[in-house]
């Protein structure tokens, strides 16, 4: 099991319980895409190689009572809106591009239909 930097730790401060949601996106992310860097900021941790490709945080994408607790918010940049109800929210930003917002509330869910949006989102933002 990897260390946690004291970074990530401090961003989860407030929301502790979410902290393994974090570890288990970043364990498969750091396995598919191991050349991923990561930078901890203080309303969201950004994830990119030449460009950011997928962002965590606590943004309220819905409604208090409509979020699981705990929970995570995964935002990807795509190039086209996802047909899902997984997605909270989604946003044509520009011509071409979409933020995509994807409620994660327990690791199940971290699995290979949001690692195949999190891949188009790595493509998309590298081949730039």
């Amino acid at each position: 099991m990897r260390e946690t930097d004291a970074e990530t730790l401090f961003f989860f401060d407030a929301h502790p319980r979410a902290l393994p949601l974090c570890l288990a996106f970043e364990d498969r992310l750091y396995a598919e895409f191991p050349q991923t860097q990561k930078r901890v900021q203080k309303t969201q941790i950004t994830y990119f190689v030449r460009h950011v490709f997928a962002c965590l945080s606590f943004a309220r994408v819905r409604k208090r009572s409509d979020l699981p607790d705990p929970w995570i918010v995964i935002t990807l940049g795509l190039p086209g809106a996802l047909a899902s109800e997984r997605v909270a929210s989604q946003t044509e930003v520009y011509r071409g591009r979409w933020t995509v917002h994807i409620v994660i509330g327990d690791v199940s869910e971290i699995d290979g239909e949001l690692f195949s949006w999190v891949r188009a989102a790595y493509e998309f933002a590298n081949a730039r």
